[in-house]
Parts: structure tokens; C-alpha cells; sequence
């Protein structure tokens, strides 16, 4: 790993080493604001899958699920790995996605950067420090943003930013793409191939439910920038989530614990849940 190892810090803590690092600054309400071009959105033509005999029959092969060869995913798991190790400093975050302890899988994300500890800590299921003690991830995230696959045409890859994930070595590694989004949406995809054979029914949405009846559950589905989260921000009733949720046969949980929304002309007035969140 890496000279120094800055494991599961405190929010301000990521701040002040993002400030110190350069990485963004602070907004006038406080928010650590940082830029990630030239990836301001996800890059779904560079996301790969490595093409295993364990899952290959599961998957439908396409344009979304593209494959990479076993060969591949281990030249550029090892060279991750190689990069992680000469950072002077790396940092890890570990926690959980699925807010229903009996349907989480326990993550842990390794960065370059640490405002994506930071990202990470905001958005996903925060352990109690029992939990940390022996923590086991089920899935890893290596992110060495800073690092670009220079021989992408060799590799059959798209270009020299990549997204690599492996369902059987519970394993994603990101090149070139500074983008959050990207953590964010592979562990979604892993709980989308994990859940099901847990009795669960993953889904890109909003939840809402009523103040006075708990059954009383709405969900919105729509594709990102859609308005889910605008539509399921409804002062009138409780936020369950802005856009993972699992539904099982005792109700609807969150993936996440935090909100994943655009902040183009948002308002404390017009959305106040979400506005307070960030």
C-alpha cells in the first residue's frame, strides 16, 4: 500500500486534506465543490466486465455489458495495484451498501484522491465502530483516477480511460475518470447481481413514504436527471432514498444513506430535504 494509509476518516478530516491537497474548494455554504474534467458524467463506453466462466452465462453481452477477458482484468489489476503502492498517500473508506443489515454487502474503496473517501463516506451505509473491528469487505474499489491505460488498443478497450469490474472477484477498478458517479453506480450494478439471489428486487428510483402510515410507500422510476429526486423531495412526506433502493418481501430499504442529486437550481424553498442533505 501506499507510504502513509488514511483509513476511514472523519468528514472534516477529508475536507481539510482535500483542502491541503488541492483538490477543491469550499462553497459559501460550506460544501466541498471540486471539478472532475474532462469525466463530468459517467462513461459507459469505457465500462467493461470480465468475461468468467462463473458468470457468463448470467450475463446478457452488449453494448451495455461488454466483456474483458480474465488475461486483461489481471495486467490491469496488477498495474492498480502497483500504482497504489508508490502513492505517498492513499485513502480507504469501509462501510456498507443496503440499509437492511440483512441485505448489505460491506465495501471497501481505495483512492488517490480523498475527496472520494469523502464521496464515499456521504453516500453509502456508515459502520458502527464494532463493525469496523475485523471488517471483511465483500467488494473492493480501486480507484487510481490518476492513472491512464496508455495501451487501451493492445487491451481491445475503448480508450485510455476504463472501467473494469469482475462479479467473481468481487473486484472494480477504475482508470482515468475522476467522475463519483463511477464508484457510486458499479457497487449499484453489484447489488443488482447479488441481490436477486437474496430475494430481493433492486431498483433505479426515488422512495417516499407517508408521515402517519408506513406502508404507505411511492416510488419513482425514471432514468438519471429525470426527476426522481425532485418528485420523491415531497415536504408532505418521509425520504426513504433519491435513487437505489432493494424491495423485499418485508418492504422497500435504501441502498445508500446519503443523496445523490444535481445541483444545478436547487433551493433550500423549493427542496429542503435535499437541499440540507448537501
Amino acid at each position: 500500500m501506499a507510504e502513509r494509509e488514511y483509513r476511514n476518516l472523519s468528514t472534516p478530516e477529508l475536507v481539510e486534506a482535500a483542502l491541503r491537497r488541492d483538490e477543491g474548494k469550499l462553497a459559501s455554504n460550506g460544501a466541498l465543490v471540486v471539478e472532475t474534467v474532462p469525466c463530468t458524467g459517467r462513461i459507459p463506453k469505457d465500462k467493461f466486465l470480465e468475461d468468467s466462466p462463473g458468470i457468463h452465462d448470467d450475463i446478457w453481452w452488449g453494448e451495455v455489458n461488454k466483456p474483458v477477458s480474465s488475461e486483461t482484468f489481471d495486467l490491469l489489476l496488477d498495474r492498480a495495484r502497483k500504482h497504489v503502492d508508490s502513492y505517498k498517500e492513499a485513502f480507504i473508506f469501509e462501510g456498507f451498501v443496503g440499509a437492511d443489515p440483512e441485505h448489505r454487502l460491506a465495501v471497501r474503496v481505495i483512492s488517490h484522491y480523498a475527496w472520494h473517501s469523502l464521496f464515499a463516506r456521504t453516500l453509502f451505509i456508515r459502520p458502527k465502530p464494532e463493525e469496523l473491528e475485523n471488517f471483511k469487505p465483500d467488494w473492493t474499489v480501486l480507484n487510481v483516477c490518476d492513472l491512464h491505460v496508455d495501451d487501451y488498443k493492445e487491451l481491445g478497450l475503448h480508450s485510455e480511460y476504463a472501467i473494469l469490474q469482475s462479479l467473481e472477484r468481487k473486484t472494480v477498478l477504475i482508470f482515468g475518470s475522476r467522475y463519483g458517479g463511477e464508484i457510486k453506480k458499479s457497487l449499484f450494478y453489484a447489488m443488482n447481481y447479488d441481490m436477486p439471489a437474496q430475494g430481493v428486487l433492486p431498483m433505479h428510483c426515488s422512495a417516499n413514504v407517508a408521515q402517519d402510515d408506513p406502508d404507505n410507500v411511492a416510488l419513482f422510476f425514471g432514468l438519471s436527471g429525470t426527476g426522481k429526486t425532485t418528485l420523491s423531495a415531497d415536504p408532505n412526506r418521509r425520504l426513504i432514498g433519491d435513487d437505489e433502493h432493494g424491495w423485499t418481501d418485508k418492504g422497500v430499504f435504501n441502498f445508500e444513506g446519503g443523496c445523490y442529486a444535481k445541483c444545478i437550481n436547487l433551493s433550500k424553498e423549493g427542496e429542503p430535504q435535499i437541499y440540507n442533505a448537501i
